[in-house]
């Protein structure tokens, strides 16, 4: 089985990455984009007899700051 999990940071928590991308475009003439959120992405390859439960419990763990961070697992 394999796992997606998408990390990015919760709403209202600064994100210093994604606003020097914004600035980026922008310098480089896309002056249309308001804001950039900047995340992560992470691909497990796991056993077969994984289930989401344990890649929840990897994400609480390990995987994101569940503090600042929200994520979410897609299985593939």
């Amino acid at each position: 089985m394999k796992a997606r999990v998408h990390v990015m940071l919760k709403n209202g928590v600064l994100d210093p990455q994604g606003e020097a991308v914004r600035h980026a475009l922008g310098a480089l003439g896309f002056d249309g984009v308001n804001g950039v959120r900047q995340g992560k992405v992470i691909e497990l390859d796991l056993s077969e007899d994984a289930t989401e439960a344990d890649v929840t419990a990897m994400c609480e763990k390990l995987l994101a700051n569940t503090v600042i961070e929200s994520y979410s697992v897609e299985l593939i």
